[in-house]
């Protein structure tokens, strides 16, 4: 018995796949702004489902554009992503392009294929909002001769990238100046993972906040893993020190979710006897009681602003971006109160 190479996938197999003419899939390839959006997506679909990638279609999609960009995130699930992703559809939906998304779970496999779409040219564009550059299937070539890249929500260790998102170091210093006008001198800083470049960016502006308050600093900076059930371990964690502190300020929404969970739980009032802020403005924080006080992120606007710069690369690749920080607000409910005297 003889070992038979792989049948390479043919334009009828994409043609079959995806419902359509091979005349439709040609043009498709060939001329893409002549095919409907969702004729486009379905061709597009079938040529990443069967590994198509005949010389036309290379050279074609290198040529021409895909009117398709790619928006890799590590979960759909994340607090932040629908709105960000409402954003860049409304200006991919104005400027005529449409949008795939990746979602990798973590899983390398899973991000490999995806860059499949980059490196094949099936996409014009890559959004990210993991935080890195994908660590599988990458090319191994100058960032400049790939399709244009955005970092989103999160920036990646990468000069050349562009950074949209918002003002971390800022915003944590707003929200800390305002627990320290409330009479708070003991704040402890509940953070993200020790690897969570947004959970380092708003310690420094934590750090700011107490510093320019001249407030004695002390290191309250407690890990977690980003979650509420994190948030509650942070909490046990600080009632087997000697002091404690009154206020406590939240990397996000989750983690403030349980601190205030495993505050009630000991028999405490939030705000009466400890101050919490949270960070996102998450659409649960204003239904939890007491509502939270959070620092607003404008998730559509960053969506939006993403979008443009990317598509603006597009169109003029040799263009130059500086990054784009948005302002966090303050949201201002019931969690926090001034500090009880003692």
């Amino acid at each position: 018995m003889t070992n038979q190479a792989p049948k390479q996938a043919t334009i009828d197999d994409v043609a079959k796949l995806a419902g359509v003419s091979i005349a439709t899939v040609s043009r498709a390839i060939r001329h893409p702004e002549k095919v409907a959006e969702s004729t486009r997506k379905r061709v597009t679909a079938a040529i990443a489902r069967t590994g198509y990638v005949a010389n036309a279609m290379a050279q074609n999609l290198r040529m021409r554009r895909s009117q398709m960009v790619l928006v890799l995130t590590n979960s759909i699930a994340e607090p932040n992503f629908a709105g960000i992703l409402t954003g860049m559809e409304k200006v991919a939906n104005e400027r005529g392009y449409g949008v795939l998304i990746g979602s990798t779970e973590g899983n390398i496999p899973i991000e490999e294929k995806y860059m499949g779409f980059l490196s094949t040219g099936m996409v014009d564009g890559l959004l990210l909002t993991t935080g890195h550059l994908p660590v599988a299937g990458w090319p191994k070539l100058p960032l400049h001769s790939l399709p244009p890249v955005i970092a989103v929500g999160r920036p990646v260790e990468k000069e050349d990238v562009c950074y949209v998102g918002i003002d971390d170091v800022t915003a944590a210093k707003v929200a800390t100046e305002y627990l320290v006008s409330l009479g708070h001198k003991d704040v402890a800083y509940v953070s993200g993972g020790s690897s969570d470049v947004l959970s380092d960016l708003r310690h420094e502006g934590y750090k700011r906040g107490l510093n320019e308050a001249s407030v004695p600093l002390q290191d309250w900076r407690i890990e977690t893993d980003g979650t509420s059930e994190g948030g509650r371990s942070a909490v046990e964690r600080m009632f087997i020190k000697d002091t404690l502190p009154s206020a406590f300020f939240c990397h996000n929404d989750n983690i403030a979710f349980g601190v205030v969970s495993a505050l009630q739980l000991r028999g405490y009032n939030v705000p009466k006897d400890f101050s919490v802020v949270g960070f996102d403005d998450i659409p649960f924080s204003k239904n939890i009681t007491p509502a939270l006080t959070t620092i607003r992120q404008p998730r559509a606007k960053i969506g939006e602003e993403a979008m443009t710069r990317l598509l603006d690369r597009i169109a003029d690749p040799q263009s130059t971006q500086s990054d784009a920080l948005f302002h966090g607000d303050l949201m201002v409910r019931e969690s926090c109160a001034q500090r009880q005297k003692t």
